[in-house]
């Protein structure tokens, strides 16, 4: 069973910083791509950031870019995304996502989600 697991999340002021993580079971981690989304109240899931399979590459979106990295470690089957200078419209459910081959693909395997809460 493919298991994709968020932890990091919480409440934080505004321009502060959270850390997630996403850890991966059950899956061959290193051929996928895993991507940051997030959904806020009313809104669709957008998409934050991705790393592709070797972490030769990484994308961000805009509200992402500067403030925000994503990285992986293949030998620890993890994901993470370092968010700095938080703002309260970063206030989201935030998901984790495993697409096979690359960033861009259909994403496959989805973790549960984690609450993500910058107050002003």
């Amino acid at each position: 069973e493919v298991q994709l697991v968020e932890s990091g999340g919480g409440l934080v002021q505004s321009g502060g910083s959270l850390r997630l993580s996403c850890a991966a079971s059950g899956l061959i981690f290193d051929d996928y791509a895993i991507a940051w989304f997030r959904q806020a109240p009313g809104k669709e899931r957008e998409g934050v950031a991705c790393v592709d399979p070797n972490a030769s590459d990484t994308y961000y979106q805009d509200p992402a870019k500067g403030r925000f990295a994503i990285s992986r470690d293949n030998a620890r089957n993890t994901v993470s995304l370092q968010m700095d200078s938080l703002k309260p419209e970063d206030t989201a459910v935030y998901y984790c996502g495993a697409a096979y081959i690359g960033c861009g693909y259909e994403y496959n395997y989805w973790g549960q989600g984690i609450q993500v809460t910058v107050s002003s």
